[in-house]
């Protein structure tokens, strides 16, 4: 590997973004998380490539592809590990009823619509099933990523907005905390292997044993010890889920899921989190910005892109309202929550990435849902900070 056009790479992926957020005041639309995306979106082979294809191949030459692709991995699944310990399930018990009504319409809808889009598309030509798809496992992937909540970009979007540690924040983050779950479960039943179903059994069966191991071992050690564990945990938890035939990224959540966010000291975990989005994710985004692909072309990818963004708001949008009506919301609540929770960001970029490794979407499909998740994040603040400035007395609403 060439280790000067490496770091002429990692210079790229850190300045661009950065330049774009800062100096064009982007923040109110497009945080930079959403900048670093489209700006690996315009790095990718269908722009930056397509304008200096010379220039491009000898930057991105395979060996720093593939030095930036292990980057990429590892930074991604640090932050579904960080996702799955995260997620406060005991909060989410404790009011089960209103809480399992509201995930449920507001993950069920989204799936509903999105998996509407995804027949008019699979039917509307050729070019977005992926090789290795039954028609159940594409229809099922594309609704499941319009009803994906991006849970670890809503918490920084409701930092932004001073809701998160507000009763609304917290109820939000229940809703989110389940779709969370909802979305892993799915994700492992699309990929399910008949031919390997012996070791996905065998792997959840030790999973569990382990996992009833660690959570007996963690509150014994120190905590720095406690960080290094779970590390390995994490990497192991990866290659056995991978070796299964799950995917790595299953394995990584599952072993965030098992852990206690109680074992850790909240502040660091937010630094460690911070950390990870600054130092190592924006190395994901142009990643994820190399497998995007016009092929299908340009307007017909935004067409498609446009389809999704209409089911996935419009699905989330009409579950919450439906959820307000059975539980008698007050006025504008379903309306602020929905807009909440159609969030969409990593998790769903994620979330596709894996249907791309596993040829269940082509990458034509790949990009117009990475273009759903870019505008459906841009959406977030600019249409809920007037709804919060209209229902004032919504931050304080608790169930």
């Amino acid at each position: 590997m060439n280790t000067e056009f490496f770091l002429v790479g990692m210079v790229m992926i850190f300045t661009v973004p950065f330049l774009v957020w800062r100096l064009g005041r982007t923040d109110f639309f497009a945080p930079l998380v959403v900048v670093q995306i489209i700006c690996g979106i315009l790095l990718g082979p269908g722009v930056l490539g397509a304008a200096f294809p010379d220039q491009y191949a000898a930057v991105f030459a395979k060996p720093v592809i593939d030095a930036l692709s292990g980057i990429a991995l590892w930074a991604v699944m640090l932050f579904v590990w960080i996702a799955g310990i995260e997620l406060d399930l005991d909060e989410a018990w404790q009011h089960r009823a209103e809480t399992g009504v509201t995930a449920g319409l507001a993950l069920g809808m989204p799936l509903l619509f999105g998996c509407g889009a995804a027949l008019l598309l699979l039917y509307s030509g050729p070019g977005w099933i992926g090789d290795a798809a039954r028609p159940w496992q594409f229809v099922v992937g594309i609704g499941m990523a319009c009803a994906v909540t991006a849970l670890p970009i809503l918490v920084l979007l409701m930092e932004k907005l001073e809701i998160l540690r507000e009763p609304l924040g917290q109820r939000i983050l229940r809703y989110a905390s389940i779709d969370d779950v909802a979305i892993w479960a799915v994700l492992a039943a699309i990929l399910l292997d008949w031919e390997r179903l012996g070791r996905q059994a065998g792997f959840l069966i030790l999973f569990a044993i382990a996992s009833y191991g660690l959570r007996r071992l963690l509150p014994r050690l120190a905590e720095p010890d406690r960080w290094y564990i779970c590390l390995i945990w994490l990497a192991g938890c990866g290659l056995a889920a991978d070796w299964a035939g799950l995917h790595y990224m299953v394995g990584a959540f599952l072993s965030g899921a098992v852990i206690d966010a109680r074992w850790f000291d909240r502040a660091r975990m937010d630094q460690f989190r911070g950390a990870v989005l600054l130092a190592f994710m924006p190395v994901f985004f142009l990643s994820t910005g190399l497998r995007t692909r016009w092929d299908v072309g340009g307007a017909v990818v935004f067409a498609a892109a446009g389809l999704l963004l209409a089911a996935a708001v419009a699905g989330k949008l009409a579950g919450t309202n439906l959820a307000g009506r059975l539980l008698k919301w007050q006025k504008g609540e379903a309306w602020l929550i929905g807009w909440l929770l159609q969030t969409k960001a990593l998790i769903m970029i994620i979330f596709a990435n894996i249907l791309l490794d596993r040829s269940i979407i082509t990458a034509g499909t790949f990009t117009a849902l990475l273009l759903m998740a870019v505008a459906s994040t841009m959406l977030t603040i600019p249409v809920v900070t007037p709804l919060l400035a209209r229902y004032p007395g919504l931050r304080g609403k608790t169930r």
